[in-house]
């Protein structure tokens, strides 16, 4: 077990810098900072095999450059919207002027704002039931609290589809107003 542990942990992937500010039961109040990302809409929310391929080939050369991008976690994808969206952040190195334009029209480069959230983790696959019971539960615990959730949630996957169940690291995420 400590080798496939250790595996893991030396080939550390670059995830977005955030600090977690309080902590209510399992729920995660996280302010993350500043940030690109490369999005793509998807047609539904079970069309995230389009979206994630669209999405890697940009990171893997399919831009104005042609050039890869190190691919970095999670891999986002919105919840609950009529126009869900897909998103791969973006390595902290690079800024706007510096990242290659998609190939892919239907991939585009966005600044997210510094932003606050709430989050829920959970393992295993992020099957439908599980996410929609995670979100449930994160929005419920929030409004226990009296903190307002301020826009869409988003599925957050850390992990490779090779990842065993019980290790895999699924979040789901809310903005949340700062008090």
């Amino acid at each position: 077990m400590s080798l496939i542990l250790g595996s893991a942990s030396a080939n550390a992937i670059e995830e977005p810098e955030y600090e977690v500010v309080e902590l209510i039961g399992e729920v995660e109040i996280r302010e993350y900072a500043p940030r690109i990302v490369a999005v793509t809409t998807l047609a539904s929310n079970s069309d995230t095999t389009g979206g994630f391929r669209r999405l890697a080939d940009y990171i893997f050369g399919g831009n104005s450059a042609g050039k890869s991008i190190a691919m970095t976690a999670p891999v986002e994808e919105t919840l609950g919207v009529p126009e869900p969206l897909m998103a791969f952040t973006m390595p902290a190195e690079y800024t706007m002027a510096e990242l290659p334009e998609p190939d892919n029209e239907a991939v585009t480069l966005r600044e997210v704002d510094a932003r606050t959230v709430a989050v829920t983790q959970f393992s295993g696959w992020a099957t439908a039931g599980r996410v929609a019971r995670a979100e449930r539960e994160l929005r419920e615990a929030l409004a226990q609290r009296d903190i307002t959730v301020t826009g869409a949630a988003t599925l957050n996957q850390y992990n490779p589809p090779w990842t065993l169940p019980f290790l895999r690291r699924n979040e789901v995420m809310v903005p949340v107003a700062t008090r």
